[in-house]
């Protein structure tokens, strides 16, 4: 009988319902794991759930049991691929659940931004309404999207999914050739000019060695005065006091931020530090979250355990 051991199962929102397995097993969850806690509670464990809890080397060598990871994310940086190859312990991960809720979150960033939502309702908030004394008031500049350009860096299936709705909304897209490439293949446009044409531009790559700080203080002075920024991949992508710097110093003309370095954030990282500012707008790790994305990772997570116990892997990394 295979024990199963979900590390954090408060990464999934209780009201969302987990399917059982289709085999006999023995389940053990806990809603956080300290990494002092992981090799206790692994002890006995054939196949562990980890959404964000750390799996490295050093720990997975105490584990002899463990025959499956089931990541219950698409990011694999919590756990040792290399140990895990080496060691012939199964990984899967979950792949193209929020395909819907991540591209909708940043159409509703770039709304909010180009449009000034948070600055008019902080304005009536304040009162400025009523004195105005007029039956509308215009304290912020309002764009339209229709007509701009979006600059997409990342072309998986978030990427694509972003473009599809920003050409509904009659948006040209362009997608980046890779930083530092001397030639483009078909289809997408040089990093740099992308860059200065976007009027919004979305980051939806990996986090690498490559890309961490991809977007800093270069990138972002060669973005319109205007632009806005929105990251909804990782924190790490963008140097954040550089773009705290550039929103201060009127270099782009907003951010969206659903990721950060560090998670949760505290005052100490610059972009909480300046959650004031009127051009800054930022969310929990949450793009990926609606109810529908978040069930279809829970179901997609038992069925990627039930075809590893079936012989059957899917979605190995």
């Amino acid at each position: 009988m295979e024990t199963i051991v979900f590390l954090d199962r408060a990464t999934i929102p209780a009201h969302i319902q987990i399917p059982h397995p289709d085999f006999e097993h023995l389940w053990q969850e806990y809603p956080a794991t300290k990494p002092e806690q992981v090799i206790e509670r692994l002890q006995q464990a054939s196949i562990a759930i980890s959404n964000k809890v750390i799996l490295d080397a050093a720990t997975l060598r105490q584990l002899p049991k463990l025959k499956m990871i089931a990541i219950s994310a698409t990011g694999t940086n919590n756990v040792d691929l290399d140990y895990c190859h080496q060691n012939k312990i199964t990984v899967c991960n979950i792949r193209g659940y929020a395909t819907d809720s991540v591209p909708e979150h940043v159409i509703a960033m770039m709304f909010a931004l180009r449009r000034n939502l948070m600055g008019y309702h902080n304005d009536i908030k304040a009162g400025v309404w009523q004195q105005e004394k007029q039956f509308c008031f215009f304290t912020h500049p309002i764009g339209d999207i229709n007509g701009s350009t979006l600059g997409v860096i990342g072309s998986g299936s978030l990427g694509q999914a972003v473009a599809k709705l920003g050409r509904a909304l009659g948006m040209q897209v362009l997608f980046a050739e890779r930083k530092g490439k001397n030639s483009c293949r078909d289809g997408y446009t040089s990093f740099e000019d992308v860059l200065e044409q976007a009027d919004v531009l979305t980051l939806h790559c990996p986090l690498t060695a490559e890309t961490t700080n991809l977007i800093g203080k270069e990138e972002l002075q060669r973005m319109k005065p205007s632009g806005l920024l929105i990251n909804t991949g990782r924190g790490g992508l963008v140097d954040e006091q550089a773009l705290v710097d550039a929103l201060k110093d009127g270099e782009i003309g907003g951010a969206g931020t659903d990721v950060f370095t560090q998670e949760p954030a505290d005052k100490t990282n610059p972009l909480l530090a300046n959650v004031h500012l009127p051009n800054l707008l930022l969310t929990p790790h949450v793009a990926w979250g609606s109810d529908s994305a978040i069930q279809t990772l829970a179901n997609q997570l038992i069925d990627n355990i039930n075809k590893f116990a079936e012989g059957k892997p899917q979605n190995i990394v």
